[in-house]
């Protein structure tokens, strides 16, 4: 029997009519591989679950808890998602670009764990205002953020990256690490604790599967080469999927992202900026709007440098787009709750308007 709390579940109240707890540990497409009492199983969602949930991010993702009808002799049933007491999500423009996009949808890549690992590498891909947008979200998340800077043996002084994202990034742990060299990660030892879980997010090509290799001790996932004319690689990762480490620990894995859609990041954008917003509270005008208003802190601190211009454009950029990303759904559920009310409507008439009128 396997004692699903070093898998970090905590039971709140008992399953009943013979349901057991596991955990999700692997999601290809509509099948599910779960940690339970009696190990691995197969699973797929119970056809009442369709039903019930309200939205996508009611299904189960890798590092969920849920309750299952257990089958010993073939696929078990999902039958309820338990709470979360952490998500990392990223809005899913349905293969539009920001802007474009027809519908957007809140993708939910993990949940329930204690550290967001964002892992990126030390070479000309290098960008702090992408760490910052993944920092974002991670606040969003109830996790807690930590940069991982990879491939250091590659570089020969990244003492300027380091300072760079520690200045973005205030208060925010920041490690460099080589998974060839060993070198950086006993500083990982912190967060790498039984029972905690950690989830890898980041870019193509960055080395987390590298990275995940050296702290598993064996090949668990396939590394490839990146590109030498942008230092980009091809996803190795194809779906999410979680590991129990040697010591005790979990990582959850992700394929690597293109572009992070933001997703309903406020409390995350003013834990990021809480500078800029602190100075924003100091314009003479409350509805300041930055440009040639007098008196404006804004204006003032960009003029003596004491806010750097392109950490005021970055804070604009994300704002603009979590209120687009927000308008867009709120107006795709005022849509759905509308189609819903004359589907209802039709029916009703469907039902009783015919028989008075003799039909």
């Amino acid at each position: 029997m396997i004692d699903l709390k070093q898998y970090g579940y905590i039971e709140s109240d008992p399953p009943t009519d013979g349901l057991i707890p596991g955990r999700v540990t692997e999601v290809q497409r509509d099948q599910y591989t779960v940690i339970t009492e009696h190990g691995e199983v197969s699973a797929v969602l119970k056809g009442a679950f369709h039903h019930n949930a309200q939205a996508r991010e009611d299904f189960p993702c890798v590092g969920d808890f849920v309750l299952l009808q257990y089958n010993e002799s073939g696929v078990s049933l999902i039958t309820k998602l338990l709470s979360r007491r952490s998500k990392f999500s990223r809005a899913d423009f349905s293969g539009h670009a920001v802007g474009y996009a027809k519908t957007i949808l809140e993708q939910v890549v993990a949940a329930n764990f204690d550290y967001v690992f964002i892992v990126t590498s030390l070479n000309q891909d290098f960008k702090v205002s992408r760490i910052l947008r993944y920092l974002t979200q991670a606040r969003q998340s109830g996790g807690q953020p930590v940069v991982v800077l990879t491939k250091a043996d590659l570089a020969e002084d990244f003492d300027m990256q380091l300072l760079k994202v520690k200045q973005a990034a205030p208060g925010v742990p920041v490690h460099a690490v080589s998974a060839h060299t060993g070198f950086g990660l006993e500083a990982l030892n912190g967060y790498l604790q039984p029972r905690k879980t950690v989830v890898f997010l980041g870019m193509s090509g960055v080395g987390k599967s590298s990275l995940l290799n050296t702290l598993m001790e064996q090949e668990v996932m396939a590394v490839k080469s990146i590109r030498e004319d942008d230092s980009r690689g091809r996803h190795t990762t194809t779906h999410r999927q979680l590991f129990m480490l040697p010591c005790g620990a979990m990582v959850i894995d992700t394929p690597g992202m293109r572009e992070l859609g933001l997703f309903a990041v406020d409390e995350g954008i003013s834990a990021g900026f809480a500078d800029v917003e602190e100075l924003i509270t100091q314009c003479r005008f409350s509805d300041c709007r930055h440009q040639t208003e007098p008196g404006c802190a804004i204006l003032s601190a960009l003029t003596n440098a004491s806010l750097p211009r392109e950490r005021w454009e970055l804070y604009l950029a994300q704002r603009r787009e979590n209120k687009y990303v927000e308008d867009k759904s709120a107006f795709m559920r005022e849509r759905e709750a509308f189609a819903k009310s004359i589907a209802k409507f039709s029916k009703e008439y469907n039902k009783h308007g015919r028989r008075m009128n003799g039909k």
